[in-house]
C-alpha cells in the first residue's frame, strides 16, 4: 500500500504540472474522449475521489448513493458551470482526502464499487490507472508529451487482471487458452504476465499496451503484437476501467489494420 500510495502521489503531481499553468479557455479544449473537455476530465477524477472516499468509509452509505448514478457523461455536464479555479480546488482537495484515506486501509481490506467489489490495493491502482489515463486525454488536448515511467507497471498488472472481465462486460465469452504478456519497460527492461509455454501472445512496449487496456489508443496505431485469435480477442476489447463497455478510439488511419500473426 506504501509504494502504490507513493506512486499515486507521484501521477497525481505529474497531471498538477499539467493543469497548473493553463489558463480559462485551456481547460475549454477537447479533449479525445468525445464530448469531453479538459475541464471533464479534470471534474470526473474529483467526482470520483469523492466517492472513492464514501466507498472506503461508508460502504452502506456509497451502495445506497450507487442507485442515484446515472452516466460519466451526465456529471461532467452538472459540473461545468464551475470555473476552473474551482475545479482545480475541487480535484487537490477531494484527492488530498482519498489519499489519507486510503492510507488507513490495508491492501486485502474489501471495498464496494461500480464494478466489483476490490481489494484496497487494486482500489488504489484503480485510481493510479485513472489519473493516468485521464491525464493522457489532458496531455493530448494540450499537445503534450509525457515521458512514460515505472508507474505503468500498475496499469499493466491492471490491464491483464481485468482481461476476464474485458469479455464478460461485454455478454461474450472469455477464451479459455492462456495469453502471456511480454513488455519493454519504460526504461528498457523487460515485463512479463501469463505462461511462459502459451501460444498466444501480446508483445510491444509497455506504454502501448497500457494505452490500449485504458482504450487511449486503437491498436492498429500502436506496435504491439496480437499473436494468436485470444491474444487479438483480447486486445480488441481490452478494458480495465470499471463500467459499461467503452466506445474506444477510432483508428488514426481510418482503417482497422491491427498487429496479429
Amino acid at each position: 500500500m506504501a509504494e502504490l500510495l507513493t506512486d499515486l502521489r507521484a501521477e497525481t503531481a505529474s497531471l498538477e504540472a499539467l493543469l497548473q499553468p493553463l489558463d480559462e479557455s485551456d481547460w475549454e479544449r477537447p479533449t479525445p474522449a468525445e464530448g469531453w473537455a479538459v475541464r471533464d476530465q479534470v471534474s470526473h477524477l474529483a467526482w470520483f475521489d469523492d466517492a472513492a472516499v464514501l466507498a472506503a468509509t461508508d460502504p452502506a452509505a456509497y451502495r445506497a448513493a450507487l442507485e442515484g448514478f446515472t452516466s460519466v457523461d451526465d456529471i461532467a455536464a452538472s459540473k461545468r458551470g464551475l470555473a476552473p479555479d474551482e475545479l482545480l480546488a475541487w480535484f487537490r482537495t477531494s484527492r488530498a482526502r482519498s489519499l489519507e484515506v486510503f492510507a488507513t486501509l490495508g491492501a486485502r481490506d474489501r471495498l464496494p464499487w461500480f464494478g466489483p467489489d476490490m481489494s484496497a490495493a487494486s482500489f488504489v491502482t484503480a485510481r493510479l490507472m485513472e489519473t493516468w489515463a485521464h491525464g493522457q486525454d489532458v496531455a493530448d488536448a494540450l499537445g503534450a508529451t509525457r515521458q512514460p515511467t515505472a508507474r505503468l507497471r500498475h496499469v499493466a498488472t491492471m490491464g491483464v487482471r481485468a482481461r476476464p472481465y474485458s469479455f464478460a462486460v461485454r455478454g461474450l465469452p472469455a477464451p479459455a487458452e492462456p495469453v502471456r504478456v511480454e513488455l519493454v519497460t519504460p526504461d528498457g527492461g523487460t515485463w512479463t504476465a501469463g505462461p511462459a509455454d502459451a501460444a498466444a501472445l501480446v508483445r510491444g512496449t509497455m506504454l502501448d499496451f497500457c494505452l490500449v487496456v485504458t482504450q487511449r489508443i486503437h491498436l492498429s496505431d500502436t506496435g504491439l503484437e496480437a499473436i494468436g485469435e485470444p491474444a487479438r480477442a483480447w486486445m480488441e476489447v481490452a478494458q480495465c476501467f470499471a463500467g459499461p463497455p467503452g466506445k474506444g478510439r477510432s483508428p488514426k488511419s481510418g482503417a482497422d489494420q491491427g498487429h496479429s500473426g
